[in-house]
């Protein structure tokens, strides 16, 4: 059963609420910052509609590509109903919604720099929805193990009573340390979508060790389904990162200087 919330008449679902709420912050986040930088314009409300559209759809349909064995998978539509609301499929989503509202619209400007803390703060809000609702982690034995209600789905250490992980409360930490990063390298990257790209390099990591505490199935030699999809990402993004540092992109933030001769 997806656990609700009722205030007055209205049942709301707690996970898609906040949800909601996480997109609402993003919007609001992303158009404040496309006003500080004089970036308000049609094309930049059509890349956030592509954000948006983009989002869901791959928020909906990434855990169709869960099993190996596609035919215990359910059909696209009762995926888009009732499937599993992948935050990594929603990021995936949204890259690839923005580059079709982008090349649909003619726009070849970047949007980048104007959505990595406006995702950093919304999946902050999100993942309280996760939080209150599924899973936590996996049981530990540290101090500030919580305990989840036994009616928990896929929660066997729920029904046990065991103290777990709060992985995503850990993951909330590290969303709001990134916001707070990216309001202070803002100003101190220039090169255009780099502040974007350290976003996306700094989530992979932090989502790739925090899944060894999460609640997740291993699948193969220990490790997770987002832990293989997010491995051959890193050598995308080693190369990417190498790229821009050779060509001085994060100069000031390395306080290189140049050596007169």
């Amino acid at each position: 059963m997806v656990p609700q919330w009722r205030i007055g008449p209205l049942v709301l679902p707690v996970h898609g609420m906040f949800v909601g709420l996480g997109v609402l912050v993003a919007t609001i986040v992303f158009s404040r910052e496309a006003r500080r930088r004089g970036a308000v314009n049609d094309q930049s409300v059509v890349a956030v509609a592509g954000a948006l559209v983009g989002g869901a759809i791959g928020m909906r349909l990434s855990g169709w590509a869960e099993h190996v064995n596609m035919r215990l998978n359910p059909t696209l539509l009762q995926a888009w109903e009732f499937g599993s609301r992948s935050i990594l499929g929603g990021l995936v989503g949204a890259y690839l919604g923005v580059l079709i509202a982008k090349r649909i619209g003619g726009y070849t400007g970047k949007t980048g720099d104007l959505f990595a803390p406006a995702v950093a703060l919304g999946m902050a809000v999100g993942r309280i929805g996760c939080h209150l609702t599924e899973a936590p982690g996996r049981p530990t034995g540290l101090p500030w193990g919580v305990h989840a209600p036994a009616a928990t789905p896929q929660c066997p250490g729920c029904i046990a009573g065991v103290a777990m992980h709060p992985s995503f409360l850990y993951e909330i930490g590290f969303q709001l340390v990134a916001f707070v990063v990216l309001l202070w390298l803002r100003d101190r990257v220039s090169r255009p979508g780099e502040l974007f790209v350290l976003y996306v390099a700094g989530y992979a990591v932090f989502r790739f060790l925090v899944e060894f505490v999460r609640a997740n199935e291993t699948v193969w030699l220990g490790l997770t389904r987002p832990q293989w999809f997010l491995l051959p990402s890193f050598a995308l993004l080693a190369v990417r990162l190498g790229y821009g540092h050779r060509h001085g992109y994060y100069d000031s933030l390395l306080n290189r200087r140049e050596v007169l001769t």
